[in-house]
């Protein structure tokens, strides 16, 4: 009879919420290295799936105080006795490729408190404001039982919309005086959005902050309604992380708009072509690996490099002739 595989030494510490196990654990699944991504796939494999965390996209434009809004929100929901888990990616340099990391200490208060855990990884050049591997490490919270995960992006722009398609609820923050009805109607991460949370509503900025959840409220209006949408969302709404004002409503709108989802199967529907899309996602960074990799590939791409420079082919037909090679599994001349 052969062997059971043993489990993974790190399953046990993630199923306790050890905080150290988790953080090395997500260490090992960001690696690059042959052997860790081996390594992290048994470690993965191993992981029980009887949890679900409530999984909160959150993205805004650099400045507009995110950081500052998950450690006041993350607060607000440690208090209520939530567990919560903060994967926050950073830029990686295009010419460096390294990443300064600097979240956590942003939130001193959020980190140093027992239910909480806040993991700043580098985004390692990958397109849509979140890691390579935040899909994994969203994963590995739910197995060590946190409650709310928030997958704090990059915070790039109108494209940064990858996070929605790893999240249960998308949020986004934006600054008083930061566009009107036209830029409301935008398509990209706009539509994306299941709440717009105009930040800094306090103060001298009261006014602005108004006159723009006023703008984008009309804007959602505008919009096509999703199926995914309750009655009134997506919607607008005013907060002040500095002040702790609106947090509370926020957080109901939130529990709201999922619960209506769960009740209606929208919820399960859409965590399955999460799934899915993950599926296909590895499924053509594999074949990306594989295609470097081969030898037959490898001498056909030798050769078409040059043919390219001098402008002897077209990119597309030298594209195709390495694809060719490494299909046929020959040296294709």
């Amino acid at each position: 009879m052969p062997q059971k595989e043993a489990k993974h030494p790190l399953i046990g510490g993630v199923v306790e919420g050890n905080r150290r196990a988790l953080a090395r654990a997500i260490t090992l699944i960001e690696s690059q290295n042959a052997d860790h991504r081996i390594e992290a796939q048994h470690l993965l494999a191993g992981l029980p799936s009887n949890h679900q965390a409530l999984r909160i996209g959150l993205s805004g434009t650099p400045g507009v105080g995110k950081s500052t809004f998950i450690e006041s929100f993350g607060m607000h929901l440690v208090e209520q006795g939530l567990r919560v888990a903060v994967l926050a990616v950073d830029p990686s340099s295009a010419r460096t490729g390294g990443s300064i990391l600097g979240d956590k200490t942003r939130m001193d208060q959020l980190s140093r408190h027992a239910n909480a855990f806040i993991r700043p990884s580098p985004s390692q050049s990958h397109l849509g404001g979140v890691g390579r591997r935040t899909r994994e490490a969203t994963q590995l919270c739910e197995a060590a039982g946190f409650d709310v995960v928030l997958i704090e992006t990059v915070g790039v722009g109108q494209s940064e919309t990858m996070v929605a398609d790893m999240t249960d609820l998308f949020v986004l923050l934006m600054a008083p005086a930061g566009g009107d009805e036209l830029q409301g109607v935008k398509r990209g991460i706009m539509e994306m959005a299941d709440i717009i949370l105009i930040n800094k509503a306090d103060g001298d900025l009261k006014p602005a902050a108004t006159r723009t959840c006023a703008d984008y409220a009309g804007a959602l209006r505008m919009m096509r309604k999703r199926k995914k949408d309750a009655d009134g969302f997506p919607k607008a709404m005013m907060v002040s992380a500095l002040s702790e004002i609106g947090l509370s409503d926020a957080w109901q709108e939130m529990q709201t708009l999922v619960r209506w989802r769960q009740e209606t199967g929208i919820w399960g529907d859409q965590r399955q072509q999460q799934a899915l899309r993950w599926l296909s996602e590895e499924i053509e960074i594999g074949l990306q690996k594989a295609l470097r990799e081969n030898q037959q590939a490898a001498a056909a791409l030798a050769r078409v490099t040059q043919r390219v420079k001098d402008g002897e082919t077209s990119p597309t037909v030298a594209a195709q002739t390495v694809i060719d090679s490494f299909l046929n599994g020959q040296d294709d001349s």
